[in-house]
Order: C-alpha cells, then structure tokens, then sequence
C-alpha cells in the first residue's frame, strides 16, 4: 500500500521541525549523527505541495501551451 501525498507531505513537515527545534547533527560520546539535509527536505516539501496542489486542481494548468 503506498503512503498518500498528504501524509508524505506531513512527515517531511516533521523531520524539518525535528531538525530546526534540536538541531541537524547530534555529537555523542564522539559519534555523529546527521538528522537529514533541511535543503533537499524543503525541496521536498515545495514539490509534494505542489503536487497536492495539480491534484485538487484535477490536473496540469496550460497557458499559451506552457505547463506552469
């Protein structure tokens, strides 16, 4: 069963709060860990919104033959 766009959406939304409330990297007793790349997790996030956004609409919007 695959995940909705919503709820992909909602846990890329939870790793950007996780990682801007404590941090990107975490140091302990020498090791470190990464939490994820905030950049590529924003990217994420812009384009499940705007898929979510093409769906609601019911598909591609064109004008003049460009896609927008």
């Amino acid at each position: 069963m695959s995940d909705t766009l919503e709820e992909k959406l909602e846990r890329v939304q939870k790793a950007i709060a996780a990682i801007e409330g404590g941090g990107q990297s975490v140091s302990y007793e020498g090791r470190s860990v990464t939490k994820g790349d905030l950049k590529t997790l924003y990217d994420r996030e812009t384009y499940l919104e705007k898929r979510i956004e093409r769906k609601i609409r019911g598909g591609i919007r064109m004008r003049g033959g460009i896609p927008l």
